[in-house]
């Protein structure tokens, strides 16, 4: 894993992403793979190349550059991923903004420059700075370099995580800087989350509990989040074995994530093959009286879910 990770996006004035007016970083690269994911191009912490068919202009520039002959209008994606170098000739031509790099390196110093631009919003709106992804944690080192300077600056901190990291480490490097952790709990069983997820959950629901144990005490707010997914989260046998786990932990706030089904859009854009593409359930919004009856499933338990 290199060092220093590609930062998929910066994305400033997020009310969606944590109390108030946000930044929001976007780290490349997580440890899961769930088949949903809304954000696929955060996947691969290596760089990537997307193409925007609608901003195509037709005029071929990329493709009479391109040095690996990568790039054909038959395929469907495009580009040939298993030929191209990443040497972005295409991206520096292309004269319409159609193929661009995704994934870019950024310095902490640049990072935490830009966020202090928006402490005066910071402050008025009870916002701060959000660290996303794909998985912030899987770049503990940088992580926690970038907490300690955003504190020192007296930012509001939030970590939107999937919980799949060693907790000796987050405990140490992460704990003492955060104020906010959004924690996800897709998918309760081991190994329908493997089956969903590519890894199995014993260890986010271990960290989650040790999380939970601690967090009053070391003054940190924790968060469970579950994204309802047609078919796979979105089930009342899935939604019930959370709610339970929750119950036992003692929980009563969590929150449920309405399914946004443009992911299938970005996956196209950096050659993903989706087979949930031609599914109706995957590529519609869940019905609001269906998103009440997931809703009672927590309540019913004690469980607020915002």
């Amino acid at each position: 894993m290199q060092k220093t990770p590609l930062i998929l996006d910066l994305k400033g004035n997020s009310l969606d992403d944590g109390p108030g007016i946000r930044t929001v970083v976007f780290f490349k690269g997580c440890p899961l793979s769930c088949v949903w994911c809304h954000n696929p191009e955060s996947k691969k912490a290596t760089p990537e190349i997307s193409f925007e068919k609608s901003e195509c202009v037709g005029c071929n520039t990329c493709i009479e550059i391109c040095p690996e002959n990568a790039l054909d209008r038959k395929n469907p994606f495009f580009i040939d991923r298993s030929r191209c170098t990443l040497c972005a000739a295409c991206v520096e031509n292309c004269p319409s903004g159609a193929l661009s790099m995704v994934g870019q390196a950024m310095s902490i110093e640049d990072i935490v420059a830009m966020a202090v631009k928006d402490k005066p919003f910071y402050k008025n709106s009870n916002g701060g700075v959000t660290l996303s992804g794909g998985e912030p944690t899987l770049h503990m080192d940088f992580l926690s370099d970038l907490l300690k300077h955003l504190k020192a600056e007296g930012i509001h901190t939030l970590v939107e995580t999937c919980g799949f990291f060693e907790f000796e480490q987050f405990e140490k490097k992460i704990m003492p800087y955060i104020n906010t952790i959004y924690y996800d709990i897709k998918i309760y069983d081991p190994d329908t989350h493997k089956q969903f997820c590519g890894v199995r959950n014993d260890r986010i629901l271990k960290n989650f509990s040790k999380l939970n144990a601690i967090s009053a005490e070391n003054g940190f707010e924790l968060l469970p989040r579950t994204p309802l997914i047609p078919n796979i989260t979105a089930t009342e046998k899935n939604l019930t074995e959370i709610a339970d786990f929750l119950n036992t932990q003692g929980v009563q706030q969590t929150r449920l994530l309405a399914y946004n089904p443009l992911w299938h859009e970005k996956n196209d854009k950096i050659g993903n093959q989706n087979s949930f593409q031609n599914n109706k359930e995957m590529t519609t919004w869940i019905p609001k009286e269906q998103l009440e009856t997931y809703r009672a499933i927590f309540t019913e338990k004690g469980i607020h879910t915002g």
